[in-house]
């Protein structure tokens, strides 16, 4: 296949996230949606907020027309854009008003439970020489990864840039794994779309931020990123682990913050900032280092790793450990889990 159709396809999402973000910017400005900094925030100026749902309806409608090309299998396209839809839903009501944690946690749960079905379950999934369980249990599993990861991607949209970069590193790496472990099988497809049109909010995101992605972006970001994960691990076991081994830098932020906090009896259910990358941008009195740090670190370690286990060299859960290890680290060094004292 030429690298006519993706480019195109590329700059074509692109163009229209970086328009929709600017339009939904002078909309946030016309209307006071900003984002008003406090205690807990790590900016410092009022923000119009908001700008993901660029994201969102940018990679729908792009999914929805591939899927109506047939470039994209049916049963993926559903189950990314009914999943994705609802949970950027729950989200734009939430960011301009307010949705109950509880009705908020049901929502994710029929987005996820809606993306495993259509996607046709979990993937049989092989670890260190067991075959992990692919019935009700696994089920119950991957809804809860898929809950998680929708959730610690909010969790970690707290500095400008950081989101975007994450997203977007992560995708295009896939993008490139897809192509070594299993051509032909347009697996790229659909992580083209989504880093192209956050690519398009990320001009707009980036340090210093004119726009915020807010609740509704960084959830549907989430979903789509552990949603591809699982479809990748349908086409090849191996590919999942990468996903998971590139998605890195989110992960052990977000869960090493999450148990310390618990740890010292806090309510881990509240706002703070208390992220590794949060207390990062700190020491470094910007965000911009840390936002970059986050691309390097995918690119120069994770990317590798996963690289290794896509092509069968090592095993997929050996080499999540391998990869996480210093991160995990670096967070505990960070003081992930402990209140900023700035």
């Amino acid at each position: 296949m030429t690298l006519l159709f993706p480019t195109l396809l590329a700059l074509t999402v692109f163009v229209v996230s970086l328009g929709l973000t600017g339009w939904f910017r002078r909309q946030a400005l016309a209307h006071l949606l900003l984002d008003i900094p406090n205690s807990r925030s790590s900016h410092t100026i009022a923000t119009p907020r908001g700008g993901g749902v660029a994201i969102v309806l940018s990679t729908l409608v792009a999914l929805l027309a591939l899927g109506w090309t047939d470039r994209l299998a049916l049963p993926t396209v559903w189950g990314l854009c009914g999943g994705g839809a609802l949970v950027a839903l729950i989200g734009i009501v939430d960011d301009r008003g307010h949705v109950a944690p509880r009705w908020r946690l049901v929502g994710h749960f029929a987005a996820a439970s809606w993306v495993l079905t259509t996607l046709g379950g979990v993937p049989r999934l092989s670890a260190m020489g067991f075959v992990l369980d692919s019935g009700w249990l696994g089920f119950a599993i991957a809804a809860l990864y898929l809950v998680w990861m929708l959730n610690l991607t909010n969790f970690m949209d707290g500095i400008d840039g950081i989101a975007g970069v994450e997203a977007i590193t992560v995708c295009l790496s896939s993008v490139f794994l897809s192509g070594v472990a299993a051509p032909g099988r347009h697996l790229w497809i659909a992580p083209l779309v989504l880093a192209s049109a956050t690519l398009g909010f990320l001009v707009w995101n980036w340090p210093p931020a004119k726009i915020f992605m807010g609740d509704a972006g960084s959830g549907f970001l989430g979903l789509m990123l552990a949603a591809l994960s699982l479809q990748a691990g349908w086409v090849a076991n191996r590919l999942f682990w990468s996903w998971v081994i590139l998605l890195g830098v989110f992960v052990v932020d977000a869960t090493v913050t999450l148990i310390r906090r618990m740890a010292h009896g806090e309510r881990f259910y509240e706002a703070h900032r208390s992220h590794a990358y949060q207390h990062a941008a700190v020491r470094r009195g910007a965000h911009m280092p840390v936002t970059v740090a986050v691309g390097v670190i995918n690119l120069c370690w994770l990317l590798p790793v996963a690289l290794v286990v896509a092509l069968g060299w090592l095993d997929g859960l050996l080499g999540v450990l391998i990869a996480y290890a210093p991160l995990a680290v670096a967070a505990v060094r960070l003081k992930a889990g402990r209140a900023s004292t700035a």
